[in-house]
């Protein structure tokens, strides 16, 4: 399709879907628990079984609840643990997101998960796609050399209504460290049309390549397969 290689991250619950993901040619695992939440935090005992399964890197959620995406005192002192203990478990990044109250990026919150990750590279979650303005929200996330993505699906319920969107937040990270990551609402069958309009470089699958297309079914090695032919 295109010269240089999409990246394709699939979301792994279980050991059987991160292997699965793999077979299938995902280059890159988000793990996470509690799908149907939007992703939570994976135990300790999941990281390490994932990581020792696969040979891809993998990204883990540091999501304490699903109330919102503002956090408390507490709330920052259990995810600054889960940030330490998955790197000590063997996560690549952790994939984490934090807003104020007036839904702005919380700066204060993530350079403490920067510190905290100690040079594990951080992707910033779909947090981003509650910020008052997108724009602004990737300025911020620009001063922050550890974030290196920024998943999003343009502030829209689906990514693929918002190809707009997607380029718009592509052309002001170009030659930054950070990746736009689209993800939410991707299928097999629209996922290359779709990188072929906004020129993408990284695409983040879910229930897209699940059996029958449903959030809490396996991951389908064929459906991973069928992306990553598409996207090569």
């Amino acid at each position: 399709m295109r010269n240089e290689r999409v990246l394709l991250e699939v979301i792994a619950t279980t050991v059987d879907d991160a292997i699965a993901a793999e077979r299938g040619g995902a280059d890159r695992l988000e793990l996470v628990t509690a799908m149907g939440e939007g992703g939570l935090t994976p135990s300790i005992g999941m990281i390490e079984a994932v990581v020792a399964a696969v040979s891809i890197p993998v990204n883990v959620i540091v999501r304490p609840h699903s109330r919102s995406f503002v956090y408390s005192v507490d709330d920052f002192a259990v995810m600054l643990r889960d940030v330490r203990g998955a790197k000590n478990a063997g996560a690549n990044a952790v994939v984490i997101g934090m807003l104020t109250a007036s839904r702005r990026v919380d700066r204060d919150g993530l350079q403490r998960v920067v510190d905290a990750a100690d040079g594990m590279p951080i992707t910033f979650h779909r947090a981003f796609d509650e910020a008052a303005d997108l724009l602004e929200a990737l300025e911020v996330l620009l001063e922050f050399d550890a974030v290196t993505n920024v998943l999003t699906s343009g502030g829209k319920p689906s990514v693929l209504d918002a190809a707009v969107e997607i380029r718009a937040l592509m052309a002001r990270a170009v030659g930054s460290h950070c990746t736009v990551l689209a993800g939410a609402g991707f299928t097999v069958e629209r996922v290359r049309d779709f990188v072929c309009a906004t020129r993408v470089e990284a695409v983040h699958f879910g229930s897209g390549v699940r059996v029958g297309g449903a959030g809490l079914a396996p991951v389908s090695e064929q459906k991973v397969r069928e992306v990553r032919g598409l996207l090569d």
